[in-house]
């Protein structure tokens, strides 16, 4: 339907491997379980997820969005922690001089089949996004993703 309205969310790594979760929703009790479900699915510690309700400052008032709380946003936040994981693993085949798709994702870093003692993190791989490594061809810095969905 095209006049029905949108929901949310951005997931933000900073350099320094602290995130932000962005939500168009309002407050529904649940932002500490957004932030373990992020924390769980990227390998990192659920205190370094920052999680924004309603958040006007990334999304602005109006524009057609719902801000009720959604029974959607979990699986929102798993095709934004997806498309996260995505991308660093093709910054680790950089990092790592080897092809992605031969790298491993295990406890939180992804690593080499050939040498488990080389890994990348996503903390590490948000810093290399961020300017201090080559990118891929085609591969924007920064290390975001949003995912838009209806109910």
């Amino acid at each position: 339907m095209a006049n029905e309205p949108y929901r949310a969310v951005f997931l933000r790594v900073h350099p320094t491997g602290k995130m932000v979760l962005s939500l168009t929703t309002e407050l529904d009790g649940k932002e500490g379980e957004y932030a373990q479900l992020v924390a769980d699915e990227l390998g990192v510690p659920a205190l370094d997820v920052k999680v924004v309700p309603a958040d006007t400052d990334r999304f602005g008032e109006g524009h057609g969005f719902n801000t009720t709380p959604s029974g959607g946003t979990p699986a929102a936040i798993s095709s934004a922690t997806g498309k996260i994981r995505a991308k660093a693993q093709l910054l680790a085949g950089v990092a790592l001089e080897a092809s992605p798709e031969s790298l491993k994702w295990d406890n939180g870093a992804f690593a080499t089949e050939a040498d488990r003692t080389q890994v990348r993190t996503i903390a590490d791989l948000a810093l290399y996004a961020h300017g201090t490594g080559a990118l891929p061809p085609g591969v924007e810095g920064g290390l975001d993703a949003q995912t838009v969905y209806r109910e």
